[in-house]
């Protein structure tokens, strides 16, 4: 699968990345109309997903998990710390701190919408939020719990959990389970897809983005940004090099130079191809890229276009298409970011 993803990618990026700079913005002359219209082939809004009905006490179960610090072995973080819901689902941070305060490798990606992508991790090591929600938890970085029976044994002794495990998974002879817990926090996370001001314009809204959002929707199509940014994740889908056009670390100014894939499958073919990341409340999400090595997002999308497409935009440009990507800004209702046991 991750080498047919890789293909995908490289051919998908020869096509859509190795343009005539001359030519990056000759868009066909179009009203609001034709914007819209070339829009709906790249994007689709939150409400084309067939969303599957979730059982709310599973979802409540995997919300008790979520902010419970129990989770972690001595009792410092939950997966609330990194994917903190206060701030969209991140905690700002380059490298978050792990229950003993070491610091992960990596930069922890939002929760929000994470259960549109088609992986999980910046090395697609996990299927979905499922899976997913296991890792961090066994990581001796980040929660250090020793192994499944550990956490097992820990939830066992609680009666909050006696009780909410034996209602939502009845059948179970023993339902407090490593694979029933990381099942009830992706319930959960499955459930963190707030709509934006962009998925209103998809659904025809053409009101919806302002002027200066609508010529930034219009640079970031012609520009080629659609190669890897697309669908209803606005990314998520793919692996992609970064560097296409010039070493990532040199633009980044990377302490590490990380080879991303090639850490985990040892082919030098994979050297730097990492998981694209979804847009979705990028304006809110930095520091970015795999390091979180910049802060600034009118920098990233600069770096992205240099090293990405080769090509050079311009202010205005890149002023437009940071205006487009704020409309991408969605948040979860209150009373979900709060605590279950505030």
């Amino acid at each position: 699968m991750i080498k047919k993803l890789i293909l995908v990618a490289v051919l998908v990026s020869l096509v859509g990345c190795k343009q005539d700079k001359s030519n990056a913005f000759e868009f066909v002359q179009k009203d609001d109309g034709g914007l819209f219209t070339q829009a709906k082939t790249f994007f689709q809004p939150i409400s084309s997903v067939d969303l599957p009905e979730i059982d709310s006490a599973k979802v409540d179960l995997g919300k008790y998990l979520y902010f419970d610090t129990r989770l972690s072995k001595e009792g410092n973080i939950s997966c609330n710390s990194c994917h903190n819901l206060n701030t969209y689902g991140v905690d700002n941070l380059a490298f978050s701190p792990g229950d003993d305060g070491s610091l992960g490798g990596r930069n922890s990606p939002t929760v929000f919408h994470a259960a549109l992508h088609s992986m999980q991790f910046w090395d697609g090591r996990a299927k979905d939020v499922e899976e997913q929600a296991g890792g961090p938890i066994l990581n001796p970085v980040e929660h250090n719990i020793k192994n499944e029976k550990e956490l097992e044994d820990r939830l066992r002794q609680v009666e909050l959990y006696k009780e909410k495990f034996a209602a939502v998974y009845p059948t179970d002879k023993q339902p407090i389970t490593f694979k029933n817990i990381t099942n009830a926090i992706g319930a959960f996370e499955r459930t963190l897809m707030p709509a934006s001001r962009f998925d209103q314009y998809l659904e025809g809204d053409r009101e919806a983005l302002s002027a200066q959002e609508q010529k930034g929707l219009e640079a970031f199509m012609a520009v080629g940004c659609t190669t890897c940014h697309s669908g209803v994740a606005m990314g998520g889908q793919m692996f992609q090099k970064f560097g296409l056009y010039g070493d990532y670390w040199v633009a980044t100014k990377s302490e590490k130079v990380d080879k991303g894939l090639a850490d985990l499958s040892k082919k030098e073919t994979e050297n730097y191809f990492f998981k694209v990341p979804g847009l979705r409340n990028i304006v809110h999400t930095g520091p970015y890229f795999h390091d979180g090595s910049v802060s600034d997002l009118k920098e990233a999308v600069k770096i992205m276009a240099d090293l990405q497409t080769n090509i050079t935009l311009t202010k205005e440009q890149l002023d437009d298409i940071v205006a487009f990507l704020g409309s991408l800004s969605s948040d979860i209702p209150t009373e979900v970011k709060k605590s279950p046991f505030e």
